[in-house]
């Protein structure tokens, strides 16, 4: 079979992150409008190959005043570095449905190795609805991946220490992507 090419349905993908604060809980975040491609021969997973690029500016956590910060330049310094991107080419496949997708991941300019651990929810033809018509059926396909970076690695470094020694921000991220991704029939993923 000969690879095909997909890319990510922005309204049906979404990011996630988690910090822990205030050294009792965690805060959670939303980063939507995310863009992103895959190659794949399903006959060679492990020649796959993925680039994703996420939008920072749209952060959503809930609260206004937090969301504004994390903006700021204390965090992802949006007005500088607008997005994240990921550019993933070393592909190990854990089972039939479980894969570590290793590669290059940029937030505030600051580029690190990062792996994912992905997994393949499956495929199902669908609608495809542009301009009110049903011009389906499409070939989606959904996919999960998680990892755990350390923030201090990217550059977002503010902090503040509260009671006994504690702060308010830990440095351990957890990062979730939700993936709905649909086989490029028409060449938008070029």
């Amino acid at each position: 079979m000969a690879t095909t090419k997909w890319f990510f349905e922005p309204s049906h993908t979404g990011a996630e992150f988690r910090a822990r604060h205030m050294m009792v809980t965690y805060v959670r975040g939303q980063l939507k409008n995310v863009q992103g491609l895959l190659e794949v021969d399903p006959d060679a997973p492990e020649k796959a190959r993925v680039e994703a690029t996420i939008d920072a500016t749209q952060v959503y956590t809930g609260a206004p005043e937090r969301d504004a910060h994390l903006r700021s330049a204390d965090f992802f310094d949006i007005e500088h570095h607008p997005t994240w991107t990921f550019v993933g080419s070393q592909i190990h496949q854990v089972s039939a449905s479980c894969f570590e997708v290793t590669g290059q991941l940029t937030i505030r300019g600051v580029t690190r190795p990062v792996t994912f651990d992905v997994t393949y929810l499956g495929q199902w033809d669908t609608p495809w609805w542009e301009d009110g018509r049903d011009l389906g059926p499409r070939r989606r396909a959904g996919f999960t991946a998680t990892t755990r970076i350390n923030r201090q690695d990217f550059g977002v470094s503010w902090n503040d220490v509260v009671d006994r020694g504690g702060v308010v921000v830990g440095d351990m991220i957890d990062v979730e992507v939700d993936v709905e991704a649909v086989l490029d029939t028409d060449g938008r993923a070029a």
